[in-house]
């Protein structure tokens, strides 16, 4: 079996799945009711991992860990911080030298789970960004320069200095990037990492994301990594033709057996087991 998969962003994704253009597609975001309503066959969302968008930074002579508050990164967004050596940000990074060199936000241009969840988790932690930006694939941003894909924001962070932007954490190690410590709601300063991810889910409950579609954002957890998020697969309740459905539903139970232990390597975190039950109990609905 030969799969083609394009990494188009996840707006398109739900999009070519919703109208049938593609045989499943795939997505950083769950679908809204209204998009659940609006597709043209029901759709099952399928868990596939954990994953982590990070905070990257191009600060030349320092290294990763600067730690980069809720309120830190609201504000940088927002246009409302606008320096490195801001007072949020030395207060929160002590006998850490921060240039006086203004900051260049760094965003999405085209609608993406990315995005998303970066803009859920914001909107989460600053009333102040949930009023004037909110949350969204794709959002009108206030300050900054936009950059296509998760490999444009990362190459213009890499190349540019003083830069700000968000990728998922496979990008940021791909391309070496500096990447910041976040405070969670616990208080603690943290990294992304397999463990930090594993705790942003721990103690969902058996139902998991594949009816709930629950988020695990800003988790109260202490050593939680705040901006987590499961990233899912969009599948046709009822395939178009049957024996791709079948394929399909082969390919997601070797997924769940084997494919899951190749998820670190790429950056991602593998399901907890009570959601990984339920995702693949959740299989029995296609058809």
């Amino acid at each position: 079996m030969q799969i083609n998969y394009q990494s188009l962003g996840s707006g398109a994704g739900i999009r070519q799945v919703s109208e049938r253009v593609v045989d499943f597609g795939a997505s950083d975001f769950p679908l809204t009711d209204e998009q659940m309503a609006e597709a043209q066959v029901p759709l099952l969302h399928v868990p596939t991992a954990l994953g982590a968008v990070v905070p990257v930074y191009n600060l030349p002579g320092l290294p990763a860990g600067v730690r980069l508050s809720p309120e830190a990164l609201a504000g940088i967004y927002l246009g409302r911080i606008t320096r490195w050596n801001d007072p949020l940000l030395a207060r929160d990074n002590p006998g850490v030298a921060l240039p006086a060199h203004a900051i260049l936000p760094v965003y999405r241009s085209d609608g993406a789970g990315t995005t998303f969840i970066f803009t859920d988790y914001l909107s989460r932690v600053s009333p102040a960004f949930a009023a004037q930006v909110g949350r969204s694939a794709s959002v009108r941003w206030p300050t900054g320069v936009g950059a296509k894909g998760s490999e444009g924001v990362a190459g213009f962070v890499r190349d540019s200095p003083y830069t700000l932007g968000y990728v998922e954490l496979v990008y940021a190690e791909q391309d070496h990037l500096a990447t910041g410590l976040v405070r969670n709601r616990s208080g603690a300063w943290v990294g992304a990492s397999m463990p930090s991810l594993m705790a942003a889910a721990e103690g969902l409950g058996p139902a998991g994301p594949t009816g709930a579609r629950a988020p695990i954002a800003d988790s109260p957890r202490p050593g939680a990594y705040p901006i987590a998020a499961f990233t899912w697969l969009l599948i046709p309740i009822r395939s178009a033709d049957p024996a791709k459905g079948r394929a399909l539903v082969d390919f997601l139970r070797w997924m769940f057996a084997e494919g899951e232990r190749e998820a670190p390597a790429m950056s991602y975190a593998p399901l907890p087991a009570a959601v990984s039950l339920a995702a693949q109990q959740s299989l029995e609905q296609l058809r």
